[in-house]
């Protein structure tokens, strides 16, 4: 059994967590750390683990977290870089579902999130957690950096397209829609009832700090050049991810449907749609799968493509454990296999 930590598991990313690990038949939660709720079960917090949580939240401790086989890290940007030091110097392999290993760039990184990176030696070794592309990188890693939710969907829906240069890589559009989920479990303005349900606006258009993950991933899986812009919106749902991706194609003679087909046939968690398909957030709630469906409106040279996620599971939790799996030789679906919730 994989002995497993969760450090600041009371966000809607830890709960989602902590749904699919209790479920997981080769993995034993030791510790789960909070400094807010230290002292609490955390079946009293999130009542839809009564009776498959037994765990009480307690201070973090590195000595206790580093006896756990991994440690998963669902903490505010900023928190798992402090920690990473000793426990991956205690032989702990450590997943962060936060941004802090995302950026290989530490100067980039303080430009993104405010503040200096205290780590940076560890940027180098840090695998960027996309199974799709970085998988054997994974299965070695000491520190994953688990993807950002808009990145995993537009970094899929795009992916194949770069690889076989087939578009304009100068001229990417990524038009991205959240459920207010995405924004964590702490009280905003913006996310209150009354503010965000029958409403619909974009946000961060002038720079939003998935950006520079999107455009790192994409030319480092590519080794060319990316020219992105991204602009995320606020949708009155709770949870999902709709990216709507454009690009204008350099190569018209190419068929995409079979391009895509193709690109993840062998993919457990990116579903192809046959062509014609719009798919919608609800196809993919609860679970670990990215859909997505290519079009080319009038047969022209712009092409379209649709991607969905859960934007708490295939954009954070359910990754995570994803490359847990990964990383200590177990079957990627492990865990993963449940189908979506509907309605």
């Amino acid at each position: 059994m994989i002995k497993v930590g969760i450090i600041g598991g009371t966000g809607y990313t830890g709960v989602e967590l902590l749904r699919l690990l209790v479920g997981h038949p080769q993995t034993k939660l030791s510790v789960i750390t909070s400094r807010g709720e230290a002292g609490r079960k955390v079946a009293d917090l999130f009542p839809n683990l009564r009776g498959h949580v037994d765990l009480v939240f307690s201070e973090p401790d590195t000595k206790t977290l580093a006896a756990c086989d991994v440690v998963f890290s669902a903490t505010p940007n900023g928190v798992a870089m402090t920690q990473a030091r000793e426990l991956v110097a205690a032989g702990t392999r450590l997943i962060d579902l936060a941004a802090d290993f995302r950026l290989r760039d530490p100067a980039v990184w303080e430009k993104w999130y405010g503040m200096p990176h205290a780590c940076p030696e560890l940027l180098a070794e840090a695998v960027y957690g996309l199974p799709e592309v970085n998988r054997d990188k994974i299965r070695k890693a000491r520190i994953v950096a688990n993807p950002g939710c808009y990145p995993t969907a537009v970094q899929l829906g795009f992916l194949p397209l770069l690889e076989q240069g087939l578009v304009d890589a100068a001229h990417l559009i990524a038009d991205a829609k959240s459920g207010v989920s995405g924004a964590g479990r702490k009280a905003e303005v913006h996310t209150l009832f009354a503010e965000a349900s029958d409403n619909f606006k974009a946000y961060a258009v002038a720079g939003h700090r998935h950006w520079p993950e999107i455009k790192q991933g994409l030319e480092t899986a590519t080794g060319k050049p990316v020219g992105l812009t991204f602009v995320p919106h606020l949708t009155p749902m709770i949870r999902g991810i709709h990216a709507t991706l454009y690009a204008r194609l350099a190569k018209t003679d190419m068929d995409l449907q079979a391009l895509y087909e193709k690109r993840y046939a062998n993919e457990s968690f990116v579903d192809v749609l046959p062509a014609g398909s719009h798919p919608d957030t609800r196809s993919v709630r609860a679970s670990n799968v990215c859909r997505i469906a290519v079009h080319r409106p009038q047969g022209g040279d712009t092409v379209v493509v649709l991607s969905v996620i859960d934007n708490l599971v295939k954009g954070a939790a359910g990754q995570a454990v994803q490359n847990m799996n990964i990383m200590f030789g177990l079957d990627e679906r492990t865990g993963l296999a449940a189908p979506p919730v509907l309605p």
